[in-house]
């Protein structure tokens, strides 16, 4: 768990499922967090059943058709999967590296990221997810975590049985092929981050988290034009592009002197689309995102 006091904590509000009781109310480890657990049960199956999906299973599906196609088959098997929810505060983590995990997360609302500490206690953030992503689907392969995932904001996660994503993938070909690209990805990205905190500068590198964040929130339909909420302090900024408080800071304004971006509390945004993407050595191509949500 990395350091906590910059943020708020989490509220005990639960929204958008009116289908189970709350089983489960309990403080973390650290008593900093109250986690609170709810059941989704699964959607029937068959195309008349698409008009009840929940809400928490729409994002999902909306997540994976970003990036591929699903038939109706496809949506009434991943509506079917019972959902676990839970919600965890600021600066909670998630997953642990060195867990063994039995389930796969799918955020559903806030901002997460995925990180690795080194053994002198700094963090380096790898990547960010935003709602419908499943950012630890390798965990149905891979028996420890090798990372960890940390809600950045308050966020509700769906924790799914990896038996049944195995079950429904087994069933239904456009379902492991959408699954099997969205993990591909999580690997594209981590290139392009690498390339990003280690070969460019700055300014650039700012840049391009900014881009990146806005083209996949935009394709989840979380972007207004070309406005767009992005709660990330400079420290996570930092640890996400290896730059100290103190830069990240004067990059941004350096940003806003541009004339590229503006920000007011946490709305980002974009005056000069075109440029940005050329400080930012920008291409969006490395998200493989279908044509009509790039556009």
């Amino acid at each position: 768990m990395f350091p906590a006091g910059k943020r708020t904590g989490l509220s005990h509000d639960i929204v958008g499922c009116q289908c189970a009781p709350i089983v489960k109310n309990r403080r973390n480890v650290e008593g900093r967090c109250w986690q609170r657990d709810l059941q989704v049960p699964p959607q029937g199956r068959g195309a008349a059943s698409l008009s009840r999906i929940s809400v928490e299973h729409a994002k999902l599906i909306r997540q994976l058709e970003t990036i591929a196609p699903l038939d109706d088959d496809d949506r009434s098997a991943l509506a079917a999967l019972p959902l676990r929810l839970k919600v965890f505060g600021a600066d909670q983590d998630i997953v642990r590296e060195g867990e063994r995990a039995t389930e796969a997360c799918v955020i559903l609302d806030g901002f997460v990221c995925r990180y690795k500490m080194t053994a002198g206690g700094r963090r380096q953030i790898v990547s960010f997810h935003f709602p419908g992503d499943l950012p630890d689907l390798q965990s149905l392969a891979l028996e420890v975590m090798d990372h960890s995932l940390a809600a950045l904001t308050q966020t509700r996660v769906a924790f799914v049985a990896h038996d049944a994503i195995v079950r429904a993938v087994e069933a239904h070909s456009g379902v492991a092929a959408a699954l099997t690209k969205h993990a591909l990805i999580d690997g594209s990205i981590f290139r392009e981050w690498i390339a990003n905190v280690g070969q460019r500068p700055a300014l650039a590198r700012i840049a391009h988290v900014i881009c990146e964040c806005f083209v996949r929130m935009r394709a989840l339909g979380l972007a207004a034009d070309t406005s767009f909420e992005l709660p990330l302090t400079q420290a996570e900024i930092g640890d996400a592009t290896g730059l100290s408080n103190v830069h990240v800071n004067r990059t941004m304004q350096e940003l806003r002197r541009q004339g590229l971006i503006a920000i007011h509390g946490k709305t980002h945004s974009i005056l000069d689309w075109d440029q940005l993407q050329e400080t930012a050595d920008f291409r969006p191509s490395y998200l493989h995102l279908r044509p009509e949500f790039i556009s």
